[in-house]
């Protein structure tokens, strides 16, 4: 591994991938008002892969997850407005309920707009096959940009996946047959399983928490996203405003959870939509995102100090979730 590089290089970096990226400011609900009209997201490179990602992504949960004609509907809809307002990258998962199905009714007419990402929380090379299968299906489409070995957790979790038999086997394979075109890895457990496995197999993206919380409890920040910059990896965030607990805890806005993300230097985030309304408040942010400089993201940390650990419940170690 190279050096480390102290915080304000390392910050400046991300800043500097993430400068010029749009412009204006939002005010009013969560901090926001309507999109500028035929104002795009900023992108930024997905890694190796050679997409040019949308620095907000849509995630599979929230809405997308859960079950009933209600939800169907608004999933739906949620999906096509994004794709509308320029999002392409898409975020799914067999464990997220009927996520897949709901992108599937869209993909099937509207598959070339978006890098289609899932995953497998299967640790064989069989069962993850069988669930690639399932996934392609559910999905209509025969083939996925990203499929990423899912949850990586300790590192039984992670011996358990490289194992003979193990699921990283299928996601060689299935990048031999074209089923997917890169593979990737995702935790927000424990960064160190994460850095383990991208020492172990060159992926070619990698999903970790990231979070104005990060820094105070097992930072995923520090030597792994680091690690992931120096391999060229495509980098997305998740757990953002730590499912909503950033905001009614530490009592920050939407505006500054993304704010501090889009700041380090990463591809894009995944955010999981409850409405449209909500999809389009996030677009807005992208498309007003100005890179924050490193006293005013060291201001943001140090407001998340006292609830760390809540905003951690995800962590090895993090508080107990609540509500």
């Amino acid at each position: 591994m190279s050096p480390k590089v102290d915080r304000r290089t390392f910050l400046r970096a991300g800043l500097t991938g993430a400068a010029g990226l749009g412009v204006g400011i939002f005010a009013g609900k969560r901090g926001l008002a309507a999109p500028p009209t035929g104002a795009p997201m900023p992108k930024r490179p997905l890694g190796r892969t050679g997409h040019q990602v949308a620095i907000f992504s849509l995630g599979g949960q929230a809405t997308l997850e859960q079950e009933g004609s209600r939800a169907r509907e608004t999933a739906i809809a949620i999906i096509h407005r994004a794709l509308d307002l320029g999002v392409n990258y898409c975020d799914t998962a067999p464990l997220y309920g009927p996520s897949q199905d709901y992108y599937g009714e869209v993909m099937k007419s509207r598959r070339k707009e978006t890098f289609l990402a899932s995953k497998t929380d299967d640790r064989t090379r069989d069962g993850s096959l069988r669930l690639l299968e399932q996934s392609l299906k559910r999905l209509q489409t025969d083939h996925l940009d990203l499929w990423q070995m899912h949850h990586i957790g300790s590192r039984s979790d992670l011996d358990a996946g490289f194992a003979k038999g193990g699921a990283i086997e299928a996601l060689m394979k299935a990048k031999e047959e074209k089923m997917v075109r890169f593979a990737g890895i995702t935790g927000h457990y424990d960064p160190a399983s994460l850095l383990e496995g991208i020492r172990r197999y060159d992926f070619d993206c990698i999903l970790m928490a990231l979070n104005a919380a990060d820094r105070h409890h097992l930072p995923f920040q520090d030597d792994l996203l680091q690690e992931a910059v120096r391999r060229k990896m495509g980098i997305i965030g998740m757990k953002v405003p730590a499912r909503g607990r950033l905001l009614s805890t530490a009592g920050l806005k939407m505006k500054e959870c993304v704010g501090y993300v889009w700041s380090l230097p990463v591809s894009t985030v995944i955010i999981g939509c409850d409405s449209v309304p909500q999809l389009e408040e996030n677009v807005a942010l992208a498309r007003g995102f100005k890179p924050l400089p490193p006293d005013v993201l060291s201001s943001l940390e140090s407001r998340t100090r006292e609830s760390a650990r809540t905003c951690a419940w995800y962590k090895r170690g993090g508080a107990q979730p609540w509500g």
